[in-house]
């Protein structure tokens, strides 16, 4: 895993808003530097570079996708929701008021809206700068603010900045383990 400042100023919606698919204009999120913005099948083309440093694989495993490959993923994840409709896909690519991707971040929403497990990550060349909080702590506004009661997310236990970003964004880390990566949660009060 890998990816500060506030949600977008939009009105909060119902919970069942959640499920809507990816791309509503009222699905973009802004923060104080970013703009994330609904994944698109194009997005590929310029992500191939944002994701192909070896490096942003350390903790994940895995290698830098090809054009062709991320093209075939973005056309599944923008479907908005698994084959079964059990889960929403959610998926933002992070872009830089100029308009230049800088990584994603994504939630997998299920319980009917109530419970939703994130990710980020930041493209190399941009990490250190608090873009990953940033983007991280606008994601986690923008579910809390539609509804979604119980945010997760899953961290390498050596990978500390993604653990930062996990606490920046208001998550505290549990005892559970899944696939050799701590959950780390929030709980609506």
């Amino acid at each position: 895993m890998g990816c500060c400042g506030m949600a977008s100023s939009e009105q909060a919606r119902p919970a069942t808003a959640c499920g809507a698919a990816s791309g509503a204009p009222d699905d973009r999120i802004r923060t104080a530097r970013l703009d994330l913005v609904p994944l698109a099948v194009s997005d590929a083309d310029e992500m191939t570079d944002v994701l192909g440093d070896e490096r942003l694989y350390a903790f994940v495993g895995g290698h830098p996708p090809t054009r062709a490959q991320l093209r075939a993923r973005y056309a599944r994840l923008v479907v908005g929701r698994s084959p079964d409709g059990a889960q929403q896909w959610r998926n933002w690519i992070a872009r830089l008021r100029d308009g230049r991707a800088v990584g994603t971040v994504q939630a997998t929403v299920t319980a009917a809206g109530r419970a939703a497990e994130i990710s980020w990550v930041i493209g190399v060349a941009w990490q250190g700068q608090g873009l990953a909080s940033e983007a991280a702590q606008g994601l986690v506004a923008w579910l809390a603010s539609r509804g979604v009661r119980t945010i997760t997310a899953h961290v390498h236990p050596d990978h500390r900045a993604s653990a930062t970003v996990a606490a920046r964004a208001g998550l505290a880390p549990t005892d559970e383990m899944h696939d050799g990566e701590q959950v780390w949660r929030r709980d609506a009060p």
